[in-house]
């Protein structure tokens, strides 16, 4: 089993499949976009299968697909094909922006996908393409419907909140978890890759979330048994809701001692942490099953006890040095 020196059990690893995204979201990377990778720079679908196996004879029995978009890759279908077929591997889930969603949802279904993470950041047409840099809502609305019809369960909803740009959309959200039945997950802005003064005057603490409920005279009651899923999210239910919202809170009240997550980056690095530099490349042991499983203890042994996110906040110094990548290179 993949056990850290903090006695955090690692069963769960994140993939990111491309840096590449059809968006610009201001959380995850500048207006101008990023210096992408060479597509032959990527792993390609045999070595991360080779990379999986190996994973999953150490323990991991669970898989997320990221990008930057993952539906930009092409043929993702039959990865996902390949992974479901891996022993050892239980669950497939995939974050995407949802644009191109919707005419694919049925294909990743068979492939193997079980449940989504649709980010939508705004309920407001307009307030969306903002903050996306020219993202269409109806196609993301339209791609939540179609993860319905299909199977997925559940369904999830991403919002990262941002002081300023969809603070006053938390009730709005709210309301949807409670004629839904859906999962609205809020998320904290994160420092990844820049953590200077916009980022800070961005930044809006999700205690910001139990505040409305208090204000609308709402009493939500957290879920003992949380969300189908493998995150970190405090999970609470409104009276009579269809749906439930839960809070990703890694700023102001880090769930580090819980952490069950590596990173595997398009380009083959296995990250131990999303916010530390720290990265081991697969490449170099491809082929070899005993070189990779060594690397994955490798990035086991240099993960640390905690993120220190918070510092960031209040410009403190940090025991490791911060990524320079953004969350899109990283893959969340």
């Amino acid at each position: 089993m993949l056990i850290d020196q903090f006695q955090r059990v690692h069963d769960y690893l994140r993939i990111s499949v491309t840096d590449r995204c059809n968006l610009r979201c201001r959380y995850c990377m500048p207006e101008e976009g990023l210096a992408f990778l060479e597509p032959n720079r990527y792993l390609s679908f045999e070595q991360i299968t080779e990379v999986v196996t190996v994973a999953a004879k150490l323990g991991v029995r669970r898989l997320r697909i990221t990008g930057g978009e993952p539906l930009v890759r092409p043929h993702l279908e039959q990865l996902i094909q390949r992974l479901s077929a891996i022993p050892g591997i239980d669950d497939i889930a995939l974050t995407t922006n949802g644009i191109y969603l919707a005419q694919r949802a049925q294909a990743l279904k068979e492939a193997g996908i079980t449940r989504v993470n649709i980010s939508l950041d705004s309920l407001r047409p307009e307030r969306f393409a903002k903050i996306t840099r020219g993202g269409d809502l109806s196609r993301v609305l339209e791609a939540i419907e179609t993860s319905y019809e299909v199977g997925f369960d559940p369904v999830k909803l991403n919002v990262v909140l941002m002081k300023g740009f969809n603070d006053d959309e938390i009730d709005d959200f709210l309301r949807l978890s409670i004629e839904r039945n859906v999962t609205v997950r809020f998320i904290e802005y994160m420092p990844i890759g820049h953590e200077g003064e916009d980022w800070k005057a961005t930044y809006l603490p999700l205690e910001t979330v139990l505040e409305r409920c208090r204000v609308n005279g709402w009493e939500p009651v957290m879920l003992e048994r949380g969300i189908k899923g493998n995150g970190p999210a405090q999970n609470y239910q409104l009276p009579g809701a269809k749906g439930a919202f839960g809070l990703i809170h890694p700023v102001s009240d880090h769930f580090c001692q819980s952490c069950n997550r590596l990173r595997l980056t398009a380009d083959g690095n296995l990250k131990p942490c999303l916010y530390w530099e720290d990265e081991f490349n697969v490449k170099q042991a491809l082929g070899d099953e005993q070189k990779l499983a060594d690397l994955f203890q490798r990035a086991l042994e240099a993960k640390p006890e905690t993120h220190e996110m918070a510092k960031a906040l209040h410009g403190e110094e940090k025991s490791h040095n911060p990524t320079l990548r953004r969350m899109s290179q990283i893959g969340g």
